[in-house]
């Protein structure tokens, strides 16, 4: 995953909290367009659908399509301009690509069209924002069927190459400077084409050439450049991503007929320890840290009770339960427990004078955690993550830097403790390795793009490595379960609590929304996710 990924990830698990009144919802739009809070403009839209530049609109993801679209919740894989794909061996990919697809001007799509776009990232490397060439040498077309030949054993690597955005080959190889393209006319295969486009609201309009047209229930849809906690509830929108203060009072108070949520967790918000640095380096002063906390407390501080404390597997439950190493005690949950806290930091060196906590010098222990100014929920957390430590006679301040001072602070690994979020990737191994891998943890001033602790462990590497290269469910699980032994043995990270997915939904015009008892899709809206949803929602007295 590439920085822009993580960071983005971030982001989006961290959005600020803020009081509101309701007024009530107003009637949404009867022509059968939807009204979705997805994209943001600052304050107004820049017209960009460059499918791979950092800045496109959100829309641009429901207008192209990758190979297959991957559930990030449960890791299934969907096929879209894809019917699938198989392995011969660990550095081969085999995909078999769809036939009878049509892009929106009615030419022809085929295994060229494939070929083309990942050739298009070979030669423009700042287009490449998933790193497939980092882990691809070689394409090759064969009829429908194109191969990928790896650089090394990594079956991981199918799921970087299927979510990969694919845009035709006639369009694009007149395209002087694909870098800098804004692609203001988008020619697509997916569920919709560019509508109507303004600085203040731009709309997509039903693709007649989609090539399953016939699942697609919103003729339109509209997506404005503001989208506050007030303009969705007031306004009558159909779905949106957004937190949303006392949510049953709020949105499903506006209208308890058809309003809905769903907050699955979307990824481990966590203190990074920085590892590079004393006391942080020793295993017994995280271990300290981590039983010093109450996890539930931040978790309801944070996030109004939405989600739940996270367990120091690394895993995101209940999305991952199958993955769980149940050899851990107590499922790796960690319950609050002030003696054995300081007993770990007595053999950091650290121990009880009167009410602070000294070092052997009689020392008071001080150290500041760093997190980015506007994240109102993550410094609830970090506020109460301080009120629980000074308990114990730690003396802890809070650095909020902006967010682009607080992104180079990570990257750089200029911190004590950080808050960061991992995990939610759909992919065990991609998960762990961005917290893990040690081919990440370069000195301190260097910036990188994951293992912002900077967490070294040669044998760890080692399990990356062989499960990297296994595609045996069977050694998967085991190796799996030696990661989540590792994390929360070694603490790596403290993770405090699972970063919500802040999913909005009406039923009044569309039905089969996701849900906690029909996950078959997050509520996220942005990347290819949306097409699951889109592709499965009916029209409501359908």
């Amino acid at each position: 995953m590439t920085v822009f990924a993580v960071l983005s990830v971030a982001a989006v698990l961290a959005t600020s909290a803020c009081s509101m009144s309701v007024k009530g919802g107003s009637t949404p739009a009867a022509d059968g367009s939807m009204l979705v809070g997805a994209d943001n403009g600052s304050p107004t839209f820049e017209k960009n659908f460059n499918p791979y530049a950092p800045n496109k609109r959100i829309g641009t993801t429901y207008m192209y399509e990758p190979l297959e679209v991957v559930n990030t919740l449960d890791g299934k894989e969907t096929p879209f301009l894809a019917t699938g794909h198989t392995a011969p061996d660990a550095k081969t990919v085999v995909f078999d690509i769809r036939t009878g697809v049509k892009w929106s001007d009615g030419k022809p799509f085929s295994a060229s069209d494939v070929a083309f776009t990942f050739q298009l990232l070979k030669n423009h490397k700042e287009l490449d924002l998933k790193g497939v060439w980092q882990r691809v040498d070689s394409v090759a077309v064969d009829g429908q069927k194109v191969t990928f030949t790896l650089k090394t054993d990594d079956v991981p690597a199918a799921r970087v190459i299927e979510q990969t955005l694919i845009v035709p080959e006639h369009v694009w190889k007149s395209v002087k400077d694909p870098v800098k393209e804004t692609n203001g006319k988008p020619v697509v295969t997916g569920p919709y084409v560019l509508g109507s486009f303004s600085p203040n609201q731009y709309t997509l309009a039903k693709n007649k050439n989609y090539w399953q047209a016939d699942k697609v229930a919103a003729d339109k849809l509209v997506l404005p450049a503001t989208n506050t906690q007030l303009d969705v509830v007031n306004n009558g929108y159909d779905w949106a991503y957004s937190f949303m203060t006392e949510v049953d009072k709020t949105w499903v108070g506006a209208n308890k007929q058809h309003n809905s949520y769903w907050f699955p967790p979307g990824g481990n918000v966590s203190l990074y320890p920085n590892l590079t640095k004393a006391p942080f380096s020793d295993v017994n002063f995280r271990q300290g840290l981590s039983w010093a906390l109450d996890r539930s407390k931040i978790a309801d501080n944070a996030e109004q009770g939405y989600v739940d404390a996270a367990g120091q597997s690394g895993l995101l439950l209940p999305n991952q339960k199958t993955a769980l190493n149940t050899a851990l005690p107590d499922g790796g949950a960690i319950t609050q427990n002030v003696q054995k806290a300081l007993d770990y930091f007595a053999k950091a060196g650290f121990t009880k004078k009167g009410d602070t906590l000294v070092d052997a010098s009689g020392k008071q222990l001080s150290f500041s955690i760093t997190t980015a100014n506007g994240y109102t929920d993550w410094l609830q957390g970090v506020k109460t993550v301080q009120g629980q430590l000074k308990a114990i006679g730690i003396d802890v301040k809070i650095n909020q830097p902006q967010p682009a001072a607080y992104n180079q602070a990570l990257q750089g690994g200029n911190y004590d403790l950080a808050m960061g979020s991992f995990g939610g990737t759909g992919s065990i191994y991609d998960d762990f390795n961005n917290l893990l891998n040690s081919q990440f943890a370069v000195p301190v001033g260097t910036p990188t793009t994951s293992n912002f602790e900077r967490f070294n462990d040669p044998k760890v590497d080692q399990i990356l490595a062989t499960l990297k290269a296994t595609s045996d469910p069977a050694e998967q699980k085991k190796l799996g379960d030696q990661l989540q032994s590792v994390v929360y043995d070694q603490v790596p990270a403290i993770a405090l609590f699972y970063g919500g997915l802040w999913g909005l939904f009406s039923d009044k015009q569309f039905t089969g929304w996701p849900s906690e008892k029909n996950p078959y899709a997050s509520p996220m809206t942005w990347d290819s996710n949306p097409l699951l949803i889109l592709t499965h929602l009916t029209k409501a007295g359908a």
